[in-house]
């Protein structure tokens, strides 16, 4: 039996991170992943997806060249090449992730895991000793009751980053971010869209500006966008979804309808409860150093709940890997973890909302900065958006960023920093800022907190 200091069940984002900080620590490592290295978020999530809204920001801006003095006659998109391209991308990226464990000495196991023992996994027909476990295992797009994928006509995101021939009409069931990004997509390349969330409005977590702004934009590309419609049945035959919109019954067809409801967690089957490993409500259950009730095994990423974000599990990964190594690491802070949405305009934040801030007691100074003051965003052709700021009145600490615009997912990294960092308004806005660039809407929106901005 092969022994090692930690065997990871799952390549992605998180355990893939987790597996090589391990190792640079000297731990011997092996990884069990029955896909391949990279995970749903590198084969069939975060980047396919990015590498197609690539290709629909592209061929929009293409559309309308003639706004930047360009002359471009006969523009077609090959949606089938914008598919085989975006799984050309993912096959480059899962083939890095196998180099790095090479580069890093770990052994990877290509195949199904099950935890046998508290100490043992058998991979394949294999068996393998561990000193430690860790679960990063992921999450499966889920259906609702009556509405179930068949990869036909009811899709999820799985079949939507493979079909190589897009809908002429389709129906997103769901408007979190990928229920908006592919509404965004297969909107860019044709397609009749109608965007469905039951909750009040679309990105039901995101800051209430930034989410009716971004409707507003998404509406004017022409998507229809219906918000507190809750989904009450499906014909297959006729592929009309039957929807009560504010009480009334609305019938939609459309060629597709693309499940967007959320994932559910990937844990049960590989032996976790019969080691001891609590799970509430399909979540496993851990401290704040990732470890479960089993002192041997951890767990990080989605099936810990929380933010279902691939950075969050990357940042856990590393915690994980330290605590392991006796390093007082802790699970991050979902309040200094940004979430960031790619479809145009962009959408970014990081900590508290306008009302969770009232929600918590904390009073607050808030500005918002438009990108039509911004020479770079005017410049480059993409001036709608803005971004919204908000502080802690007393101390002038930045507890909150949102930003809807291009960009928004890049410059958002410097809030990162920032709420790290718990720097205020002051040091944000004095920080001094390259010219032009898309991230002096950061110093200007917090200039604005004490009334020092310059340009506007």
């Amino acid at each position: 039996m092969k022994q090692f200091d930690l065997v990871v069940i799952g390549g992605g984002p998180g355990g893939y991170v987790a597996a090589i900080r391990a190792s640079q620590l000297g731990m011997r490592v092996a990884v069990a992943e029955r896909d391949k290295p990279g995970g749903v978020c590198v084969n069939r999530g975060c980047i396919p997806s990015k590498a197609i809204l690539a290709s629909a920001g592209l061929f929009e801006d293409i559309k309308n060249a003639a706004a930047f003095g360009l002359r471009v006659q006969g523009a077609e998109a090959d949606y089938g090449e914008v598919i085989r391209r975006s799984r050309k991308v993912s096959d480059r990226m899962s083939r890095g992730v196998a180099y790095l464990f090479k580069k890093n000495g770990i052994e990877l196991f290509s195949a199904n895991a099950m935890v046998t023992s508290p100490t043992t996994v058998r991979v394949g027909e294999e068996d393998l000793e561990a000193k430690n476990i860790l679960i990063a295992t992921g999450t499966s797009a889920r259906g609702l009751p009556g509405i179930e994928p068949n990869g036909c006509d009811v899709i999820t995101s799985d079949e939507a980053l493979k079909e190589e021939t897009p809908p002429k009409s389709v129906t997103v069931l769901g408007a979190g971010a990928v229920g908006v990004e592919f509404a965004y997509i297969y909107r860019a390349f044709g397609a009749q869209v109608t965007l469905l969330e039951m909750m009040g409005q679309i990105l039901p977590a995101a800051d209430r500006e930034v989410a009716d702004a971004l409707a507003k934009a998404l509406k004017k590309q022409g998507v229809r966008i219906l918000t507190r419609a809750s989904a009450k049945g499906y014909d297959k035959e006729k592929k009309a979804l039957t929807v009560i919109v504010d009480g009334k019954e609305e019938i939609l067809q459309a060629e597709k309808l693309l499940v967007a409801v959320g994932r559910k967690t990937m844990w049960e089957g590989i032996g976790l409860e019969e080691c001891g490993v609590k799970v509430e409500k399909g979540i496993i259950q851990v401290d704040d150093r990732m470890r479960t009730a089993c002192p041997t095994i951890w767990a990080i990423g989605d099936v810990t709940g929380g933010m279902m974000l691939a950075h969050k599990a990357s940042a856990e990964g590393v915690v994980v890997a330290e605590a392991m190594a006796g390093k007082d690491s802790r699970r991050p802070d979902p309040d200094f973890i940004a979430s960031c949405v790619y479809c145009r305009p962009e959408a970014a934040s990081i900590g508290l909302t306008e009302e969770e801030a009232k929600c918590r007691g904390i009073e607050v100074k808030v500005s918002r900065f438009p990108f039509t003051a911004l020479g770079k965003a005017v410049a480059t052709g993409h001036a709608e958006g803005f971004v919204k700021m908000i502080a802690e009145e007393k101390s002038g600490e930045l507890i909150g960023c949102h930003i809807l615009g291009c960009g928004a997912p890049e410059i958002i990294g410097e809030m990162s920093l920032g709420r790290s960092l718990k720097a205020t308004w002051r040091e944000v806005g004095h920080a001094v800022h390259a010219h032009p660039t898309l991230s002096e809407a950061i110093r200007e929106a917090a200039l604005m907190i004490g009334g020092e901005a310059i340009d506007i």
